[in-house]
């Protein structure tokens, strides 16, 4: 019999059984040879992504504001006949786009290797067994069971199980969870949110209502805030070479229609190509590749490091987190419980204590509480004589689980295990009892020990409690070493737990984390998350953690801190994290966390501990100083080359009788070739980690880059006037050359190449270019492959287009350059001095006032 696929609204109006009698299937499944058929025939359950042809991907790159301005250089130098700038204006737009292709498929390449570890799970019966397969391989007629915390993966009918409150609001916009029983549908992308349930697969893929409706649920990438700064630095520097283009222009054109000949069209046109062609030099062409192949390696970086990056802006915004809001269990602790002696009330003996808690648990939910209570008992095949009937998993609301079992000798008893106050209060204990079972509760968590309250009931109305079990999660070895490393990095550590004030405390101690918690239950009580009033704010930031955490203050947390002026971290695993760990700067899924956690977080993480996310902060911090050192570099050059060339063509419209401009447009378009070159390497430099959270101050940067651009133009006219001096006072050869204004040009040119490149050197660092951290082996070798081509350009000579000149004429050029970078070193070191006094003064006066 054909197996098709299920329509959501025919799958709805058939029964159970008709859904899987048209499946061909049953409450058992399928096999493993049926469903890899089916597998074949339907295909993977993932939605169909559109190839992309690399023919166009490469055709994009010249399609857009800046290689428009290339290609009309191109054309102006067709109609000018400048055929030789014409070639190499072609080389020059062709090789951009060639790195930016080449740039991109690397770092998607990067990217597609992470999906691996963000693959979605799901737990399916096949051949009569329960596993755990990736989420791709479900195919229709799988019969699989979810539960809390998990991403549905694919369009179901429900079969068996008490219910299930399922979030579908991506899908279909409903505000609030909904409730289902045996015989719904649910659908593939929704989240559960309590309850557990089996369901037989009815569609997968491209035909689930997630497919069909993928526009609904897409969402649009956002900016980051370090990319929209690095953006505007874009921006400022496209300004400044407007301007001093527009300045050139009207000097030009002044010179020309105030000579003899007057202006003509062809002098027109040489103007605007030269304009053109310096204005593109300066504009940061390279800049969308950098950014994309920086965050890319740097998320597979992370990726080494046990933390996964399903959101590049992540990246940015873990180098300036100032607080980590951490979990306890499992993050700060082992979340492996040892279980004590229970403290006896209705039970007998401890073994009946632990029997009950035991009853009350399911192993294939593989939960750390009820594996350990299970694995307490001396004996497991007694499990075997107790037949389940039915079972409540754990959710936030009741903070229970419950039972119904079969005993050996053929009753029904209801056993239940969850939060102790909740167990205490539904049971049957008088005043005295309820009182000592509180008491005993308190003095375990002052002692740092987790509680567990066990009961049973006949009927499932009238609760015998049994006793309290105390369960110990030790903190884990690495915990306190990374805290203060944590504390090292300028990161305040706050521990976030559900468990008691007392147990947060203790672990707190600890921890060294210091006691100053606030019970998130009564502080938060009463309180909207969005608005939280400024002085329960102050106690937030004050505050050394928090107990008696909820979901909803999880969020509150966040967003009052974030008020205040912080970047917040937030771990979480579970499914009702997901707000705080979208509300965060950087939301962190931790290990073991459930699919909806995962799916909120930027950052997952795939090994226990805060270790992991201390590397990552690193890591992101490394990131951000190479974006940083581009940056001040970028702004850097395009001041030494275009106020030099308008300031050199201004003051000097000849030299030796000569009409004279200091570049001509090959030239320009050459050193911005070579410029490409090193600065795709910054991705791979060695780079020192900031003590402290890294954030964007575009005045320092402004300020930085300015005075290293002014002192390279004072750099570079250094050289110029020294030329113009020789071949027009001297008249003499230098080095057996006579010099001429066209080998002014030559000098010029590799004076900008040689300056520029060793100028990276110092903008990679704050400190002394020759100390520690050293530049990357791949950035020296760009630099210096990029300058032997230069010289070999400048001593070989390019027909009329570069002359040539006297190779140690080269090396006295060279070494100019050389003397130089020592001298922008301490200008730069000045200059940061400077401003970090001039901050430390502000935040006096700010202290003062």
């Amino acid at each position: 019999m054909a197996v098709t696929q299920m329509e959501s609204k025919n799958a709805e109006k058939l029964s159970v059984d008709e859904v899987l009698s048209t499946l061909v299937s049953s409450s058992e499944g399928l096999s493993a040879s049926e469903a890899k058929q089916r597998l074949a025939s339907f295909g993977a359950n993932a939605l169909t992504e559109k190839t992309k042809n690399p023919l166009m991907d490469f055709l994009k790159y010249f399609w857009g504001p800046i290689p428009w301005m290339i290609e009309i250089a191109a054309i102006l130098s067709i109609i000018a006949k400048d055929i030789g700038d014409f070639v190499i204006i072609m080389v020059m737009l062709v090789f951009n786009g060639l790195i930016g292709f080449l740039e991109e498929h690397k770092a998607a390449s990067a990217l597609d290797a992470l999906k691996a570890g963000l693959a979605l799970k799901g737990k399916v019966k096949r051949d009569g067994k329960w596993s755990e397969i990736d989420a791709t391989e479900l195919v229709p007629g799988d019969v699989i069971k979810f539960r809390l915390g998990d991403v549905i993966p694919a369009d179901c009918k429900l079969i068996d199980g008490k219910y299930v409150s399922i979030d579908q609001a991506a899908l279909t916009g409903e505000s609030l969870p909904v409730s289902k029983m045996i015989g719904d549908l649910a659908y593939s992308g929704s989240v559960a949110k309590q309850g557990e349930m089996v369901a037989v697969v009815t569609s997968t893929g491209s035909e689930t209502f997630f497919g069909r409706t993928a526009k609904l649920v897409a969402s649009a990438g956002n900016i980051s805030h370090f990319q929209q700064a690095v953006m505007r630095v874009g921006n400022f520097l496209i300004a400044i070479s407007v301007l001093l283009g527009a300045i050139l222009v009207v000097v030009m054109v002044h010179r020309l229609m105030g000579s003899p000949d007057g202006i003509h069209w062809s002098d027109g046109l040489g103007i605007a190509k030269f304009v053109l062609v310096l204005s593109i030099a300066s504009i940061p062409v390279a800049m969308p590749a950098v950014l994309s192949v920086t965050m890319a390696l740097g998320a597979l970086t992370m990726s080494k490091e046990k933390a996964i990056v399903s959101r590049l802006q992540a990246i940015e915004e873990m180098a300036g987190v100032d607080i980590l809001c951490s979990d306890k269990t499992g993050t700060l602790t082992k979340n492996i419980l040892t279980l004590s002696d229970p403290i006896l009330f209705g039970a007998k003996s401890a073994d009946e204590c632990i029997l009950a808690g035991a009853l009350a648990s399911k192993e294939e939910d593989k939960e750390v509480i009820d594996l350990a209570i299970i694995d307490a008992i001396k004996d497991r095949s007694v499990l075997d004589s107790y037949s389940l009937l039915e079972f409540t998993p754990f959710d936030p609301v009741s903070k229970r689980t419950e039972s119904s079992m079969r005993s050996p000798e053929g009753k029904t008893i209801h056993y239940t295990k969850g939060a102790p106050q909740v167990i205490i209060d539904m049971s049957t204990l008088d005043d005295a009892g309820k009182k000592k079972a509180t008491d005993s509760v308190t003095d375990l968590a002052e002692h740092g020990y987790r509680a567990l309250g066990v009961a049973s009931s006949p009927d499932g109305e009238n609760w015998d409690f049994l006793g309290v079990i105390p369960m110990y999660d030790p903190p884990r070895d690495d915990s306190m070493e990374t805290i203060t490393q944590a504390h090292l990095h300028g990161v305040d550590v706050k521990m976030v737990t559900g468990d008691d004030l007392a147990i947060g405390v203790e672990i707190s101690r600890q921890l060294g984390l210091g006691t100053n918690l606030q019970a998130a239950a009564d502080v938060f009580e009463g309180v909207d998350p969005d608005k939280v009033p400024k002085q329960l704010a102050e106690h937030i930031e004050k505050a050394d953690g928090f107990a008696r955490v909820f979901p909803e203050h999880k969020y509150a947390i966040v967003k009052s801190l974030q008020e205040q002026g912080h970047i917040i971290a937030m771990t979480g695993d579970g499914v009702n994290d997901a707000p705080a760990l979208k509300q965060a700067d950087a939301g962190i899924a931790v290990s073991g966390a459930t699919d909806a956690a995962r799916a909120a977080a930027s950052i997952i993480l795939t090994a226990p501990g805060l270790s992991v996310i201390i590397k990552a902060i690193e890591t992101a911090r490394k990131i951000f100083e190479r974006m940083m050192s581009y940056t001040i570099y970028r702004i850097a050059m395009t001041i030494d080359v275009m106020v030099f060339v308008v300031l050199a063509m201004i003051l000097f419209p000849t030299v030796g009788g000569v009409a004279f401009q200091p570049l001509t447009a090959a030239m320009i378009i050459l050193l911005a070739l070579l410029d490409d070159v090193p600065i795709m390497t910054i991705a791979y430099d060695n780079t020192r980690v900031d003590k402290n959270p890294v954030k964007w101050q575009m005045g320092r940067v402004i300020t930085i880059s300015s005075v290293l651009g002014v002192m390279c133009v004072v750099q570079t006219f250094g050289l110029l006037l020294f030329a113009i001096y020789w071949v027009e006072h001297v008249k003499t050869p230098l080095f057996g050359v006579m010099l001429e204004a066209h080998h002014i040009q030559t000098m010029m040119f590799l004076q900008l190449v040689v300056g520029g490149h060793l100028l990276l050197f110092v903008t990679r660092t704050k400190g002394f270019f020759f100390i520690k951290p050293y530049p990357s082996i791949i950035l020296c070798g760009a630099i210096f492959g990029t300058q032997i081509v230069a010289l070999l350009i400048c001593g070989i000579g390019i027909g009329s287009f570069i002359p040539q000149l006297a190779w140690p004429l080269l090396l006295v050029i060279w070494g100019y350059n050389f003397v130089w970078m020592f001298i922008l070193d301490a200008v730069k070191i000045i200059t940061y001095s400077l401003l970090e006094r001039r901050a430390g003064h502000y935040k006096k006066w700010m202290h003062f006032t």
